[in-house]
């Protein structure tokens, strides 16, 4: 608490204010006796605290000097030290950002050296596969697993996908020839010492499109497709003695070892449409049969099938007696209840025709057949008929250490399942 200054005994009042200013010839009245009844008895009062005098330089003595400058800051600065302030929040802001601005940078450099080494060395291993495999079209590889560089120190790569578009294979081309490798072990010394790989585990497909098929075999005019359980259907036009037949046939699949995959062609039939059709084969495997549509028109004309039945063996195969044959050809009526029962035209359609019509080739013109088609027909070979929808394929020579697995048909082709273990790749 600060002290109280010392106050004047005598103060000065505004009377001696106005007494200063008043004329000077003017003369203050003298002050009038005191009495005796009006001097204070001492006694009587009660006394006046003294006041304490105040001692010279009271003010001066207790007032705080104001510091200067210079020891301002020092005491400033000597407080500094003791104690930190709290840091502001924009402050702490701006070094957040600053240090997560920096880990962004340094993230996208490295993701982006990373990618750029993924993309040289599937260029490279491009290259180097298109060169051993002597491929026209450079193949795909994807390099997966994250990161790269990190694989590649260790010298194992964990999985490398593989597409090989276009690869010859005997008389076909395969359409695509995917797979992926596991567990690649890296063969060499880093960085530039890296020389080639052996493959832990590999397992691809093989795509045998029917489109490159029926390019490459059926010459554009034979199309195969899927007829269930591993069978494979052609159906197309053949050119035969200048008529068109519609060739038919079926292939059924095989696996020639671990290797190879071949068909074996059955039941293949050449149709003369809406008249007859011709199956080749060996000795007594030939046939040539009327369809229902022309058995039926002939069942109808009687000149016609006076003819068939006039020839013994065709009578004897549909059944019917020499005296009803006889019967027949003498009377309208009897023929026309032979040709009218429910299984004529039936067993018409069973009649096996071709050694007949060698035999007696005038058959061939009343029922309508060119005997020069049937001549040409029976000069096809059955092998030579089956080699044009033959369909086999093998492994190229360079990838010795591929197996076939598995092979199926689907809609869109033959698929070969290929695996392999510890495989050397440019080693």
């Amino acid at each position: 608490m600060r002290t109280p200054t010392g106050i004047s005994a005598h103060p000065t009042g505004h009377h001696d204010d106005l007494v200063s200013f008043a004329d000077p010839e003017y003369e203050q009245p003298a002050e009038p006796p005191l009495l005796l009844d009006e001097v204070a008895d001492p006694a009587l009062e009660p006394a006046l605290e003294p006041v304490p005098e105040t001692p010279p330089g009271h003010r001066h003595r207790h007032r705080r000097r104001r510091p200067s400058p210079r020891r301002h800051a020092a005491r400033r600065q000597r407080r500094g030290r003791g104690r930190r302030r709290p840091p502001s929040p924009l402050r702490t802001y701006r070094r957040a950002t600053k240090l997560l601005l920096a880990l962004l940078f340094g993230t996208a450099f490295l993701l982006l050296a990373d990618r750029c080494a993924v993309m040289y060395a599937e260029k490279k291993a491009q290259q180097k596969l298109q060169q051993a495999l002597h491929l026209e079209a450079q193949p795909q590889v994807d390099i997966r697993g994250f990161p790269f560089l990190t694989q590649v120190l260790t010298k194992r790569l964990r999985q490398v996908d593989v597409t090989v578009p276009d690869v010859a294979a005997d008389r076909v081309s395969l359409a695509k020839v995917r797979a992926s490798a596991r567990d690649i072990r890296l063969t060499g010394s880093l960085p530039a010492g890296i020389h080639g790989a052996v493959v832990g585990r590999l397992e691809g497909n093989v795509l045998l499109a029917f489109d490159d098929m029926n390019r490459e075999l059926g010459a554009s005019q034979v199309r195969f497709s899927d007829l269930g359980g591993n069978t494979i259907g052609a159906k197309g036009r053949l050119s035969v003695a200048g008529q068109e037949l519609v060739l038919r046939a079926r292939a059924r699949l095989r696996r020639d070892g671990d290797r190879a995959v071949s068909t074996a062609v059955e039941d293949m039939s050449l149709d003369l449409p809406r008249v007859a059709t011709y199956r080749p084969g060996p000795g007594e495997g030939r046939t040539l049969t009327l369809h229902p549509e022309a058995a039926e028109l002939l069942s109808r004309d009687a000149a016609r099938v006076k003819a068939l039945l006039s020839v013994p063996a065709i009578a004897a195969r549909l059944g019917v007696s020499e005296e009803d044959v006889a019967l027949a050809l003498r009377s309208e009526e009897r023929l026309h209840e032979l040709t009218g029962a429910p299984r004529f035209v039936e067993r018409l359609t069973k009649v096996n025709l071709v050694d007949v019509v060698l035999d007696n080739p005038w058959l061939l013109e009343r029922l309508g057949i060119d005997p020069q088609l049937i001549t040409a027909l029976t000069r096809l070979q059955p092998p030579a008929l089956a080699d044009r929808l033959a369909l086999s394929f093998r492994l190229p020579k360079q990838a010795d250490d591929l197996h076939l697995h598995a092979v199926s048909v689907r809609s869109d082709g033959i698929r070969v399942e290929l695996t392999a273990a510890g495989l050397p790749i440019g080693t």
